[in-house]
């Protein structure tokens, strides 16, 4: 079974920082990707990673964000800082592997809040 599990998220005061967690297993992954969606709002792009290679940002988190990878873990990690009420959201990892095929992860909510 080919699955991607995201973690970290949580309750946090604007200005503060998390870092959100993205394994995949059952396959190797090369590019992970990470969106948000809020209440209301459509599901957006927020960064993405070729393992090894190139990563992008929107740019409503560039300066703030930072994605990096784990090839031997098929893990990728986005570290958020300076975080604002505007990033509070649900947030996905989309997993794509060697086949060919994407997966998406349950989401993990992530508050910020005063």
């Amino acid at each position: 079974q080919v699955q991607v599990v995201e973690s970290g998220g949580g309750l946090v005061q604007p200005g503060g920082s998390l870092r959100l967690s993205c394994t995949g297993s059952g396959s190797v992954f090369y590019v992970m990707a990470w969106y948000r969606q809020a209440p209301g709002r459509q599901r957006e792009l927020v960064a993405q990673v070729w393992f090894g290679g190139n990563r992008q940002y929107a740019d409503s988190v560039k300066g703030r964000f930072s994605i990096s990878e784990d090839t031997i873990k098929n893990t990728a990690y986005l570290q958020m800082n300076s975080l604002k009420p505007e990033d509070t959201a649900t947030y996905y990892c989309n997993g794509r592997d060697t086949d060919g095929r994407s997966y998406w992860g349950q989401g993990t909510q992530v508050t910020v809040s005063s």
